[in-house]
């Protein structure tokens, strides 16, 4: 698994970053960490603590990759660890890095990174963005995601919840909002095509 990239990072977790535990699948000792830690987790004891639940994440990521499957890291586990359980958090530990650092920040809440963690491909980096810019609640996140599972487009699951997808406000500077309003009347097109112009090229 490696050192803990999210929490232990001090720009995101603070003085927690010190704390962060690492769990190895290869190191027995680590290895039963991650299964006190899954127990821990599953028993409901969390207060709602984001950094808590990455670390549980992890840990249930870990203890699958130990132990070679869902089934032996419940058992493993113990308590009221299930398959079902361990298998929803180790995909939260799955996503990319970018959307888990979010998660740490609070920005977007655990359980909806869990539904964002069930789509698959593009269509889970633009949930996890939709979610942010659209102010989406677990629930809503939780639509979003069966209805792409289930072959609906992510532009149209989300439509159904009054977000377009894509749509970002931005803060500018005077300076350069006047200068992006003088080019696009200029040039006859819309701002946010000049934006996304723009940010093709220095993305790349």
């Amino acid at each position: 698994m490696g050192s803990p990239v999210i929490r232990g990072d001090e720009s995101v977790a603070g003085s927690h970053a010190r704390e962060a535990v690492q769990f190895d699948p290869d190191d027995p000792a680590r290895l039963a960490d991650a299964a006190d830690t899954v127990r821990q987790f599953a028993s409901g004891d969390t207060n709602d603590d984001h950094l808590y639940m990455l670390r549980g994440a992890a840990a249930c990521a870990a203890l699958v990759r130990g132990e070679g499957s869902y089934k032996a890291a419940a058992e493993r586990a113990g308590g009221t660890a299930t398959v079902s359980f361990i298998r929803k958090w180790a995909r939260v530990h799955d996503l990319p890095r970018s959307v888990r650092k979010q998660v740490a920040l609070g920005r977007i809440a655990p359980t909806a990174a869990k539904h964002i963690a069930r789509v698959g491909g593009e269509a889970r980096l633009l949930l996890a963005w939709a979610t942010l810019d659209g102010s989406l609640t677990v629930r809503e996140v939780r639509s979003v995601a069966s209805a792409v599972n289930d072959g609906v487009p992510i532009a149209q699951a989300l439509e159904e919840h009054d977000v377009e997808l894509g749509r970002i406000e931005l803060v500018l500077p005077p300076e350069t909002y006047r200068d992006l309003r003088r080019t696009a009347s200029i040039d006859d097109a819309e701002p946010g095509e000049l934006v996304a112009a723009a940010l093709e090229e220095f993305l790349n």
